[in-house]
């Protein structure tokens, strides 16, 4: 598990996909907005899911990132148990920084439940009514319930989930949900929430029934993973430091503590147009310099880190250099990497193809058709 310490200090640090600019004299394209938020059973009984959790998360933010334009993607996460347990509840905000996400994913631990109906109707509520969703009107704005069993309907201060799924449709925001295993009292009840939710219910094998499935190509993607992370910059002012700084260490422990798919997987995600919001940060210099939104000439030396306020300005646009022409490098390497991993995965995929349900392709289906609406395509299958 990771350092806990590391996780208090960092920072869910968000940067606004710049929208790409069209034609001289018009408007520039709007970044379509994307939220999601998973709220995860997270009772003894789902630790399959809960594991598969950890490994796809990187997977599906590729997925809905294979888009264009590109969207600015924002992730959240409810964990629930039930009361007597350590927690009832336990929220990530929706940010754009996924290896925060990731990060507060991998404390996710099964525990407690047992008595059959856990603290659903908590859960839902929650992930509705207690994080910043966009208010842009056009987003796409879903919540994915994963979970095995009913919800408790004798607390009496709850929220029933009836009255959450309108607040959501108040709120234009979609809710699927995915059924673990084949408790029957649970099956009516996902089923009506879809349903009222404008979502889509699926059903799945207790364990998530994610391919899992390691390929030739995970090593080195997890090797590049970390060494694209060693050409990131941090500058701006103290705090700003201090928040990259914070953010890099994340980095650090994900490659030290996340397996190797998942890091093959993360590598995926970072090179695309949408992944460079978890990739950079708030202020990275070289990616900063290289577009020219900054100039290292004009640029107070104090917002440097303390490596590039120790030489000249001629070996400063040199270092920065050598990082850009690193990255490019290393990126055009995982691009073709993720490629081949993406295209053996698909035919692991195509092997057991109508045996059961596939958690990717659960996820990738409602996505299509529910982001479809709000004007985004996908037509190239889910990330695995």
């Amino acid at each position: 598990m990771f350092k806990r310490t590391i996780f208090k200090t960092a920072l869910c640090a968000g940067l606004a996909i710049l929208a790409p600019q069209t034609a001289l004299g018009s408007k520039p394209t709007p970044t379509p907005k994307v939220d999601v938020v998973f709220v995860l059973d997270t009772t003894g009984s789902m630790s399959g899911l809960i594991n598969a959790a950890k490994e796809k998360i990187w997977s599906i933010a590729s997925t809905l990132s294979d888009t264009t334009p590109a969207p600015e993607i924002r992730i959240g996460l409810v964990g629930y148990r039930d009361r007597g347990d350590a927690y009832v509840t336990t929220r990530s905000a929706l940010t754009t920084d996924l290896d925060a996400v990731y990060g507060d994913l991998m404390k996710f631990e099964a525990g407690g439940g047992g008595d059959g109906p856990e603290s659903v109707n908590q859960a839902l509520n929650e992930a509705v009514t207690r994080f910043d969703w966009s208010q842009d009107p056009d987003a796409y704005k879903v919540v994915f319930l994963v979970g095995d069993a009913p919800p408790h309907m004798d607390y009496q201060d709850d929220v029933p989930y009836r009255e959450t799924v309108n607040l959501a449709l108040n709120k234009g925001i979609i809710i699927n949900t995915i059924q673990c295993g084949n408790m029957e009292s649970t099956t009516p009840i996902w089923n009506e929430i879809a349903k009222f939710g404008e979502g889509v219910f699926a059903k799945v094998e207790q364990s998530g029934g994610a391919l899992l499935a390691a390929t030739p190509y995970d090593s080195k993607l997890a090797e590049l993973s970390s060494e694209l992370d060693k050409t990131r910059v941090a500058y701006g002012d103290h705090d700003e430091r201090a928040a990259q700084a914070a953010k890099f260490a994340m980095s650090d422990a994900i490659a030290e503590e996340a397996t190797v798919s998942a890091l093959a997987r993360r590598s995926e995600l970072n090179v695309s147009a949408a992944g460079k919001a978890n990739f950079l940060g708030s202020k990275e210099l070289v990616e900063d310099v290289s577009t020219g939104k900054v100039s290292l000439e004009k640029l107070d030396q104090a917002q440097l880190p303390q490596e590039l306020r120790d030489v000249g300005a001629d070996e400063q646009k040199r270092i920065i250099a050598e990082k850009k022409d690193k990255r490019d490098k290393i990126e055009s390497e995982i691009r073709k990497l993720s490629q081949a991993r993406q295209d053996y995965l698909k035919k692991e995929a195509a092997k057991s193809a109508g045996e059961k349900p596939v958690l990717d392709e659960v996820i990738f289906s409602a996505i299509k058709t529910q982001a479809g609406a709000k004007g985004l395509t996908y037509d190239s299958g889910p990330h695995y």
